[in-house]
């Protein structure tokens, strides 16, 4: 895509990996993007950056997320990244701009993404301040279709939970198109 063309409607999805869910003590270990239009009908790979992190900032992580993110071989990658998180704000941003997006123009949409964007509010503010303050949270629109909409649910397509933050916001994506398709109906 290049400068002239316009992304209608777009839709920054990002997912975090962290070293646990206390914004105010835990950090960054990943960060995915991914642009949509509004119609989730064109989808744009962003950037999939690994965070360095300080092997005493790990060590501090719960039992889930050292289960988690070791198996997952996260934890190692991070050890060995070289990318700050001033730098990876950077490289989103960057990349965004890139896509003609402009600053407040993009919602920020995810799985529970109001967690995300209490560490991007913290770690990444120029991101923060870049993006629209409503967010497109595909878990509660799972939680109203699971309330309103049981039968339709057992549609949904099954998530392989591989708590990597690319592979989650492609599930979310594909989640949010279920969703469209059979609840949002015309």
């Amino acid at each position: 895509m290049n400068k002239s063309q316009k992304i209608n409607n777009p839709i920054v999805w990002v997912d975090l990996e962290m070293t646990g869910l206390d914004h105010n003590t835990n950090q960054i270990m990943e960060i995915a993007v991914l642009v949509t239009d509004g119609n989730l009908e064109q989808t744009i790979e962003g950037p999939e950056i690994i965070v360095k992190a300080e092997k005493q900032v790990l060590e501090k992580m719960d039992a889930w997320c050292t289960k988690t993110h070791g198996e997952s071989g996260l934890t190692q990658k991070c050890l060995e990244s070289k990318i700050s998180i001033e730098q990876a704000e950077k490289q989103v941003l960057d990349f965004l701009k890139n896509l003609n997006i402009n600053k407040f123009e993009a919602q920020l949409g995810g799985n529970s993404v109001h967690m995300d964007r209490r560490f991007i509010n913290k770690y990444m503010p120029q991101l923060d301040d870049f993006l629209h303050y409503r967010i497109i949270d595909v878990s509660t629109i799972k939680e109203l279709a699971r309330r309103w909409y049981p039968e339709e649910m057992e549609k949904k397509p099954v998530k392989k939970l591989c708590h990597r933050a690319l592979d989650d916001i492609i599930e979310s994506i594909e989640e949010l198109k279920f969703y469209k398709k059979n609840i949002f109906k015309n």
